[in-house]
This record gives C-alpha cells, sequence and structure tokens, in this order.
C-alpha cells in the first residue's frame, strides 16, 4: 500500500483526481447493480422477462454509445463529458430505488447506461493525455483503483441493502452527485484537439474508421474481453454447480471476485514495472493473453467431478482449480491493462484519443455479446453430450488465437503508427 500511495502522490492534481473518479465510479456502481435483479424480482414482484429487460437496455445503452461518447469528448472537452456522465448516473441510480413502473426503470436504467459511454472514453483519453510519458504507469494505477472499487461496493451494498434497497440508491446517487460537484469544481479542463483543427463530425469518423492498425488491433483483442468476463459466467456456473449452489455457491462466487481483485491490487504495479523494464510493449500484450489462455486448463481438473455436497471441504477443495483461473485471469489483465491502453494511444496516433477508445469499447462490447452467447451455449451442450471439458478448451484455444493474432501485428509493425499519422490534421 504504501508504493501505490507514494506512486499516486507522484503524479499531477488531474490524474489524482480521475483515479479517485474510477475508485468512486466502481464503488458506486458496485454497491448498487449486484443487487438490482433481486430488487426487481424479489422486491417489485417483476417478471424474469422484465428484469432481463431493464438489466439488457442498460448495457445496450451503454456499450451502443461508446463511440458517440468518445467523439463527443474529443469534440467538447474531456471534462463536460465526464461531469455529464457523472450528473446524468445521479439521477439514474436515484430514480432506480424509488421508482416501480416499467417506463420508468426503463429510462433510468438507460440514464445509468449512457452515463458510462460519455464517462469512460473522456476518462480514459484525459488519463493518458495528462500523464504523458508516464501513460503505462497511469494505467497501472488506474487498474488498481477500478479494482479496489469492485472489491469494496458489494461489500457496502450488502450491507446497506440488507436494510433498504432505496438506501442503497441513494447512497451511491449521492456518491455520484459528490463526484459530480468535486469534478466540476476542481478538474481542469483538458481538449483532445484544438478547435481550429477539428474537421466535421462525419469527417472525424472517417479518420478513424480508416485506421486499419486500430481495427486489427481491436479484433485480436475481442478474445480478451470475452476471456475476461468468464469470471461473470462460466466461472460462477461452474462453481454453482460443483458445490451444489445455494449459500455455498454465493460464497464460493464471491471468493472468485475477490481473488481477481486481490491479485490485481497486490500485484498490479510490481507487474507493470518489472514488464516495463524486460519486455517491450507486444512482448508484454503477449504475455498477458498467454496468461489469460493458461487461466483455463485448471478448470479441467474438476470438469467431470461431481457436485461436493453439503461438506465445506471438499467444496473449497472442488473449487480450488476455479480460483486458481480467476488469479491467473487477473494477472493476465494485471500484465496486459497498462500497455494495451498505451496501445490505443500509440495506434490513434495522438489524435482523437477518445473517440478510439469509445470504439474500441463498442468493438469489445459486441465481442462480449456474441462470446457470452456462445460460451453459455457450448455449456449446456458440451455437458449433455457428455465432452464438459470442451467449453475450457475452446476458451484456451481463444487466447492463444489472440497471441498469435498479437505476435503476428507486433512482426508487421502494425503496433505502432508512423510519425506522419501523427501529424495534426491541418499540418
Amino acid at each position: 500500500m504504501t508504493g501505490t500511495w507514494r506512486q499516486f502522490r507522484s503524479f499531477d492534481t488531474p490524474v489524482r483526481l480521475l483515479l479517485i473518479n474510477q475508485l468512486t465510479i466502481n464503488l458506486g456502481f458496485y454497491m448498487l447493480m449486484p443487487y438490482l435483479a433481486a430488487h426487481l424480482s424479489d422486491g417489485l414482484g417483476m417478471a424474469a422477462w422484465t428484469v432481463g429487460l431493464v438489466l439488457g437496455v442498460r448495457n445496450l445503452s451503454q456499450q451502443g454509445m461508446f463511440l458517440v461518447g468518445g467523439a463527443l469528448a474529443d469534440r467538447l472537452g474531456y471534462k463536460p463529458l465526464i461531469v455529464a456522465g457523472c450528473a446524468l448516473r445521479t439521477l439514474g441510480f436515484a430514480l432506480l430505488g424509488f421508482v416501480d413502473s416499467l417506463p420508468a426503470l426503463l429510462a433510468a436504467s438507460v440514464a445509468t447506461g449512457l452515463a458510462g459511454a460519455l464517462f469512460n472514453p473522456a476518462v480514459r483519453a484525459y488519463l493518458a493525455a495528462d500523464a504523458g510519458e508516464r501513460r503505462v504507469e497511469a494505467f497501472a494505477l488506474f487498474n488498481v483503483f477500478y479494482q479496489a472499487g469492485i472489491l469494496l461496493g458489494p461489500l457496502i451494498g450488502v450491507a446497506l441493502t440488507g436494510l433498504a434497497f432505496q438506501l442503497t440508491c441513494t447512497v451511491s446517487a449521492m456518491l455520484f452527485a459528490a463526484l459530480t460537484a468535486v469534478q466540476l469544481r476542481h478538474l481542469p479542463d483538458r481538449h483532445g484537439e484544438a478547435a481550429e483543427e477539428r474537421p466535421a463530425l462525419r469527417a472525424q469518423g472517417r479518420q478513424v474508421a480508416a485506421n486499419t492498425s486500430f481495427w486489427l488491433f481491436a479484433m485480436a483483442m475481442v478474445g480478451s474481453y470475452v476471456l475476461s468476463f468468464q469470471i461473470y459466467l462460466a466461472l460462477p456456473m461452474e462453481a454453482g454447480r460443483l458445490t451444489g449452489g445455494g449459500a455455498t455457491g454465493m460464497v464460493a462466487t464471491s471468493a472468485l471476485f475477490a481473488v481477481s481483485a486481490l491479485v490485481t491490487l497486490a500485484g498490479q504495479l510490481r507487474v507493470t514495472a518489472w514488464c516495463t523494464r524486460r519486455l517491450r510493449p507486444d512482448q508484454c500484450l503477449m504475455a498477458g493473453l498467454g496468461l489469460m489462455s493458461l487461466a483455463f486448463l485448471p478448470p479441467l481438473l474438476t470438469v467431470s467431478r461431481p457436485p461436493a455436497g453439503e461438506s465445506p471441504a471438499a467444496a473449497a477443495l472442488a473449487v480450488a482449480p476455479l480460483m486458481l483461473c480467476a488469479a491467473l485471469l487477473a494477472a493476465g489483465t494485471a500484465v496486459l491493462y497498462p500497455f494495451e491502453m498505451d496501445t490505443i494511444v500509440a495506434l490513434s496516433g495522438g489524435r482523437w484519443v477518445a473517440t478510439h477508445y469509445g470504439l474500441y469499447n463498442t468493438v469489445a462490447g459486441v465481442g462480449i455479446t456474441v462470446g457470452n452467447l456462445t460460451t453459455g451455449a457450448t455449456l449446456d451442450a458440451a455437458r449433455d453430450m457428455g465432452h464438459p471439458a470442451l467449453p475450457w478448451l475452446t476458451l484456451a484455444a481463444v487466447g492463444a488465437v489472440c497471441t498469435a493474432a498479437i505476435a503476428s501485428l507486433g512482426r508487421a509493425g502494425r503496433l505502432t503508427v508512423p510519425a506522419a499519422r501523427a501529424e495534426p490534421v491541418g499540418a
């Protein structure tokens, strides 16, 4: 913790504010969202399809608007989009606790999703701009704060929700309201492009869309998001099967998230410093993807194992390979993430950075959706066919393919942009 605090203090005020911003965003989000489905189904008595609709609309409004949020951040400045996103999420989270009609819940869900689309690309572009040559360092620290919010949010949320879900929504909304006020007052203005260098919005879109190296990188990295998302899908499902579900299954699932967050918090800065000293950026990307690929081999040890029954010791032994999987996924992400974010800036040539981040998030979101549908269908079909190892081998193969794709792009010089590409539009 001393090293984290020292590194935090070494950055200027804007970067520190952005790090606190991300911690608070995740704290407010994860203290509420994990318990929203239960509130809608049990508290409001909504049908399962309606719950799915409310949650799906939130995800769609965020993923579908990332590109718009990024483009607006590049044109209007990063600060207005960050402030607007936090203010909009304040409204959305406040509504979620106190409305009970489907139209109102859908409106609140759209507001929370759109908020993320506004501030996510802007925060990353602002961080990259202000950190300058220390971008990799800054993004490593960013991931520490990001994971800390994920770890602490549900713990606070379960205590508040035990009293009343409305209390959780109120506290979360208050966090976002405070964040909005602090950033409005203390976050300096920062523009990605000078006004005289901004082409028409359509021309801006064409410039980004024509960046072939960026597209190849985004497509090569999609698999990493499919793999990392399995901590929400395949790992909890397998943990539930191995433990027999119920309270033991919930504890096992919570432990998966705790292991993932703790690995990042404990190792991120050390891992990034080691990689920076010893490896090229493309090698760091390959190493991270390789670890994520290997993460799906330990679960093969228990795919044919029956449920552990009521014994806590037997349940702990059964899910141990899943815990190792979660730890390796987190370690792979810790290696990968800072260099991934830095590569996006490099491939943008320093132009329209928020737009590139927005488009990258949209591509990742589409990949996650397709990957989840495929993974879910494969998990069901493989067990029915008597080949329970198939989904885990497939996920490992996805990681191996992504690693090979990045290696190929690195050899072809596709992970950097020639100096000419980095010139201003008006040059």
